[in-house]
């Protein structure tokens, strides 16, 4: 276990510990931080602290980072649809029933997999053992564009313009219903369902800011064709947001209650658009998946 010390200069006076940790390490991630202090690994002054600690000029501070570990998870060559791919990053068009990463229950078949098997060591190592290379998520049945970092100076890069909502991410859906406005603006918090700590839900006493902005793309007959465009990034965020106005998603079987009479494997929820500064480059790149075969064949029915 490798020990570092540093001791608190002016500028940094009344700062939380996590933000100082931060700009002390450049290779550590803010939830990676979190949780060492969580697991008591960081000392102010040889006393133990929480994340909301604010230090003193001349605080010493030592934290303890583990020994990497190498993950135990067994590249498989499992086919990607590549976008996009440099040396930097690498972009994806994920299938409809993919996971992300490995987790209880899913430790093969994962996004996480295939990379591994296609970059070999070169992905990113800030988000952990289990989650190399991976800087943001799309739900299991959400198909469309992902964007994997190589190495961490990518990572943080896409992860600060993450944070600072300046990515373009543009998604396709079709919902239940026809909307009465050709375009709208969902502002609503978003956090854990208050019984059910499986689901999110609208949750105006715990839940974060969560804006999504939508436009009619074609109406039928009782469902709509809508693009949404995501100005923070909640988990679950379209699926609920829509819900919550009264038009959840086809074929979402979490929150929506009615019956999709279309044979459909989760949500008609497809990831189209990632807009982003490059990491080396500094110039805006836009990426594009095309809708998977289930969506296009599912309009074409819809407009009969």
């Amino acid at each position: 276990m490798e020990e570092l010390r540093f001791q608190i200069a002016d500028e940094m006076e009344d700062e939380r510990i996590d933000k100082c940790m931060s700009l002390l390490v450049e290779n550590l991630s803010r939830s990676f931080i979190q949780k060492l202090i969580k697991d008591g690994n960081v000392l102010v002054n040889g006393t133990p602290v929480k994340g909301s600690c604010r230090v003193k000029c001349d605080d010493e501070v030592v934290f303890s980072v583990p020994e990497s570990v190498e993950p135990d998870i067994e590249p498989e060559n499992i086919p990607l649809d590549i976008l996009y791919e440099d040396a930097d990053l690498i972009v994806v068009n994920k299938p409809k029933g993919m996971v992300m990463h490995p987790a209880a229950g899913h430790y093969s078949g994962t996004l996480v997999n295939a990379l591994m098997y296609h970059c070999g060591r070169d992905l990113s190592g800030i988000n952990g053992v289990l989650r190399p290379g991976i800087v943001h998520r799309i739900d299991k049945d959400t198909t469309g564009s992902v964007i994997a970092c190589k190495n961490d100076k990518a990572h943080r890069c896409i992860a600060e313009q993450l944070k600072e909502h300046s990515i373009n991410r543009r998604y396709r859906a079709i919902c239940f219903g026809e909307l009465n406005q050709e375009e709208g603006t969902i502002d609503q918090p978003i956090g854990r369902h208050p019984n059910d700590r499986k689901k999110m839900a609208v949750n105006h006493q715990n839940g974060k800011r969560a804006v999504t902005h939508y436009r009619v793309l074609q109406r039928f007959q009782g469902y709509t064709y809508i693009e949404c465009v995501l100005e923070t990034g909640r988990t679950h965020q379209i699926r609920v947001h829509m819900a919550s106005i009264g038009h959840p998603l086809l074929g979402d079987e979490v929150y929506s209650n009615r019956k999709s009479p279309f044979k459909l494997q989760g949500q008609t929820l497809h990831a189209k658009t990632l807009g982003f500064i490059h990491p080396t480059t500094g110039e805006y790149l836009e990426i594009d998946a095309p809708l998977p075969e289930y969506f296009e064949h599912l309009l074409t029915v819809l407009e009969k």
